[in-house]
């Protein structure tokens, strides 16, 4: 996996690449999901397919498609 390190990227650049690609998303209350980006806003909401919840890093509860709420999210990895 390449990563980009151009001291001009910005955190957006980094959701941009990660469109259509699994990510996992951190929530408050050590909440985990797991999901395919499709798509994301200034404010952070972000919209996953396929999603699951994970307990431990295993999967959990199947969602489908979900909108998770940008105040709500702690962190996304790639």
């Amino acid at each position: 996996m390449q990563q980009n390190t151009t001291p001009n990227s910005r955190p957006f650049d980094l959701l941009s690449d990660s469109v259509n690609k699994t990510v996992l998303v951190e929530l408050k209350d050590k909440i985990q999901m797991r999901g395919t980006l499709k798509a994301f806003d200034v404010h952070m909401n972000i919209v996953l397919e396929n999603a699951e919840s994970m307990e431990n890093g295993d999967p959990k509860t199947k969602y489908g498609k979900v909108i998770l709420r940008g105040d709500n999210i702690l962190l996304i990895s790639p």
